[in-house]
């Protein structure tokens, strides 16, 4: 009989935390894999830490400030010991066998990372994420939100949401973790899209349910994360030949998402971004370099086979008539560019 796996689980805490407890205590009674967590005080302002640092399977990083949710996790993934890494949003809640089930499909030697079936916490029949879905203009969104899972058995997706993950300790370290750069967002579609481009797959699986208590906050400093981490997410990842083939609808979209902060009232936050590419534009450049030279897949064969060309996300609202049009215009368009990338 084999032994049961032995997993590192990496939890942020930062600000009030009042799923913290539960997310923990949830995790080391995981059935059939030996878990151990590993928790980053990004800046609790509550007594949970300290009261979980009580537990033997526990042990507690205070860097000292916060690193956001990828340089937290870096840090954290830096102090594990198991064999496999799980990432553990400190507001999920992982039912007993999700670990056991996750590393089940690792056992396949061309998965690369699997991540669990995201359920809402206030409504547990419904989807939060079924795997994150990827715009060939980048940008990337929850699948399935708000719909009942009818899946029985594993799916292929383009982006796994970084609420639950697992990986073999190995690939995330031949990958070398997160870019700390991008904060937050983002960070878990760049590390799934790397996963496929080095001939590896990311599952999400239907049976390892976790509860989610999912906010989409809506404020200023988020969107300019959210578009800054687009930016970069496409200048590093798309080639050469598929950043100048995709060069007039990018620039549309990026017209639009002036209008759209314009309208809503982040323009600054919008130019914010822009300010911090250029004055990171060393960096920029550095990872670019890193990306295109681990890919092994080229991007004729990811691009059209991960990434969806039609837009079905929240963050850009659009009248019902005029979104129809840009989908059938997008879909047209890459159609035929496709072909070259």
């Amino acid at each position: 009989m084999n032994s049961p796996p032995k997993i590192s689980a990496v939890v942020l805490a930062w600000n009030e935390e009042p799923f913290l407890r539960r997310c923990v205590q949830a995790l080391l009674g995981s059935e059939d894999a030996i878990v151990d967590v590993i928790l980053v005080d990004n800046g609790c302002t509550t007594d949970d830490v300290a009261a979980l640092a009580e537990l033997p399977q526990v042990s507690v990083i205070r860097p000292g400030t916060n690193l956001g949710f990828s340089g937290g996790c870096n840090t954290g993934a830096a102090a594990a010991t198991g064999d496999y890494l799980a990432l553990v949003g400190s507001d999920a809640i992982v039912t007993p066998r999700v670990l056991a089930r996750l590393h089940e499909q690792l056992q396949r030697p061309d998965v690369g990372i699997a991540a669990a079936a995201i359920r809402l916490a206030d409504q547990p029949d419904l989807l939060n994420s079924s795997g994150n879905l990827i715009h060939v203009l980048g940008v990337s969104w929850v699948g399935g939100m708000g719909q009942p899972d009818t899946r029985t058995s594993p799916t292929d997706v383009a982006g796994a949401m970084g609420t639950c993950v697992l990986m073999r300790r190995e690939h995330w370290e031949r990958l070398g973790g997160f870019d700390a750069e991008y904060f937050a967002y983002f960070e878990d579609a760049e590390i799934s899209l790397r996963t496929w481009r080095l001939g590896q797959r990311v599952v999400n699986v239907p049976d390892a349910i976790v509860h989610h208590r999912y906010e989409f906050a809506r404020n200023s400093f988020k969107f300019y994360l959210i578009e800054r981490n687009r930016l970069m997410f496409v200048l590093t990842l798309w080639g050469w030949r598929a950043l100048l083939l995709l060069a007039p609808p990018l620039l549309a979209l990026e017209t639009a998402m002036l209008l759209l902060a314009l309208k809503q009232g982040w323009l600054r936050e919008k130019t914010r971004g822009y300010g911090w590419l250029w004055a990171h534009r060393r960096h920029v450049r550095q990872r670019r370099r890193q990306l295109q030279a681990e890919r092994v897949v080229p991007d004729r064969q990811w691009m059209p086979r991960l990434l969806t060309d039609t837009f079905d996300t929240p963050l850009i609202p659009l009248p019902p008539g005029i979104l129809k049009v840009l989908n059938a215009s997008m879909r047209a368009y890459w159609a035929v560019v496709r072909r070259g990338v």
